[in-house]
Parts: C-alpha cells; structure tokens; sequence
C-alpha cells in the first residue's frame, strides 16, 4: 500500500498490434481503476525479446503502446505508465528471484512449452526464466492486486509461491500479490475461431480486429466472421461464433446480451454484423485520433516517458534495497 491506496500493476507486450480483445477485455476497465489503487502500467519490452525482434520495430510498438494506454484514457498523472527496460530494478531483482526460484517449478509453466514449441530455433534462457521476471514486476511495486486472466494465473501463484518463500527466509519483505477480482473484462474470441482468445499473434488476419483497423477493414472483418447455419439469434454456449459477436456488441453500446437479443431476434446474422462492424468503429474511431493527435506531440510524449520512468524508479528502489540488504549485498555509500 502507498499513501493509502493499495497498488495494482499490469502491462502489455510491445509485440505485435492490439486486438479489440486487449482493449475490451483490459484496457478499458483499467481505466476506472486509478480512483481506487495507485496503478503501475508497464510497456514490458523486457518480455518481448525472449523472441528475436527488429529493434527499430519494437522501439517504435513500444511508443506506439505507450500513446495507445493514454489515448485510451488512462491519465499518466494518476496512473504510472512507463516503459519495463526503462527501470532497471525489473533486470536486478530478476536475477535475485532466480536464486529463490526452483527449476521443478520453471519446468512446469505451460507458457514456456508452449513458446518453445512455437519457435524451436531459439529456446533461450530468458524463455525458461519468463515467469522470474514476470514475478520480479509484481514484486517490484509490492502490487497487492494483479488483474490476470485464467491463461496468467499460474504466472501469479508461481510469483506468490516466490514471495512466501523470500519472505520465510528474510521476513515481511514482500506484499504477497492476490489477483485482481474486480470488474472483469469481456473475453473476446477469435473471429474466425470461437473457441480461441482473440490475439494479436493470431496467424488468421481476419480473425483479430487490431485498434488501428479503418472502419472498412473492420466491416469486412465482422461481415467474415463465423457464426453458424442455425439461423436462430440466441446467446448460448451451442452457438459460439454467435455468442462472440453478442458480447462484442453488448460491450461496445452497454446493452446486455438480453436486450441484444430481442433486439435482432427475427434479423438475419448479416444485418447484425454490420450492426457489429459500426459499433466497434463507433469506439475505434475517437480512440485512433487521439493516438493519431499524440503522436504529433513529441515532446509531451516524452515528458510523460521520462518522469513516469523516474516515478517508477523512484518505487523500485525502494523495494530492491531492502531486498539487496536482506540477502547480504554491500550497503551502497
């Protein structure tokens, strides 16, 4: 807890293009959550180059997420939105993790056998220890709370299980993070796979629709999207590429699935995808032209980069010198 609030971190990979799926499903609801906790949001480049990047495209994603965070309507005076590589606490306490983290452990994380069956040619040691890092971000800032999805949770209690152990050694070091049980965020499919998240690595073009998508490519993308040969407009579990299409819609204009129903019950499924296409672009749009605004402001941009990244800093320190003191490090005069 910091001045009376309890604080909450979360971030996002500088990799790829952010889907309706990040925003609707986190980004947005991050929004409301500055009056109630002191929240850290992190551009965690750090993470991305466990897989090769081209460094001019990763540096320009990350500016680019950065701008995406604050034309979303996270305010960077109430909100600390820095960029991972930029405090260099996350590298250090990382290493020190790594010395209270088990191998049994590391080998278990379904994150890492899935990535390193996705790119055999580069199985690297950051891969394996991704977790450390991830709980050396959350540790950093003492986050007593952790939005995460049902895909991140073993990340949190491995970082759990990393805290409780350091704390039974050196004592109350560390705030032991809980997940985030607030108000959830719409879990998007796939366009084209129901039965997937809707991501930005998908290797299915029309099956993500990315923020920065016109609104003809984002009609086009409702227009293929799957549905089914029921013909029936009912929100069930049996009709799942049906049942993605309500609760985007439902979300984009605040109307429950209900209500979405009797509306467009009797309708086609192609007059309710083009009524899925204008609502998305509805909330797209005011959103691509303050990031397209941003963007011209260099220098705000970068005022905002750098006292953002002393704030961050500023937290980090404090935490990785009583951890330093702790394990035995010289005191530092």
């Amino acid at each position: 807890m910091i001045d009376g609030k309890k604080v909450l971190f979360s971030g996002m990979q500088a990799t790829g293009n952010l889907t309706l799926g990040n925003y609707l499903g986190a980004l947005k609801n991050w929004v409301s959550l500055s009056d109630e906790y002191l929240c850290f949001y992190s551009v965690v480049d750090m993470h991305s180059i466990t897989v090769r990047q081209d460094p001019a495209v990763l540096r320009k994603r990350a500016r680019s997420l950065l701008i995406l965070y604050i034309a979303a309507g996270l305010d960077p005076e109430k909100n600390c939105l820095y960029y991972q590589s930029h405090v260099s606490g996350h590298a250090e306490l990382s290493w020190i993790l790594n010395c209270f983290t088990y191998m049994g452990e590391l080998n278990r994380m379904t994150q890492f056998k899935d990535k390193a069956s996705k790119h055999g040619d580069n199985i690297n040691a950051g891969l394996f220890t991704y977790p450390v890092l991830m709980a050396a971000d959350i540790l950093l800032y003492q986050a007593d709370v952790v939005p995460v999805g049902a895909d991140q949770m073993q990340h949190l209690e491995i970082t759990r299980d990393i805290a409780e152990r350091f704390n039974n050694i050196y004592g109350d070091v560390f705030t032991i993070p809980e997940a985030y049980v607030g108000k959830v965020g719409a879990r998007i499919m796939s366009l084209q796979d129901p039965s997937k998240k809707m991501s930005k690595s998908d290797e299915n073009p029309n099956g993500g629709i990315y923020l920065m998508d016109d609104a003809d490519t984002v009609m086009r993308k409702c227009k293929r999207a799957v549905t089914d040969s029921e013909g029936t407009f009912l929100y069930r579990e049996e009709q799942p590429g049906l049942k993605n299409l309500i609760d985007i819609y439902s979300v984009c204009t605040g109307k429950t699935p209900d209500e979405v129903v009797q509306e467009f019950d009797g309708r086609g499924y192609g007059d309710f995808k083009m009524a899925v296409g204008e609502a998305v672009t509805s909330i797209l749009n005011p959103l691509q032209k303050e990031a397209a605004r941003l963007e011209k402001e260099k220098d705000y941009v970068d005022s905002i980069i750098k006292e953002n990244a002393e704030k961050a800093g500023y937290y980090a320190r404090k935490t990785l010198r009583k951890v330093q003191k702790k394990v035995g490090f010289p005191v530092r005069v």
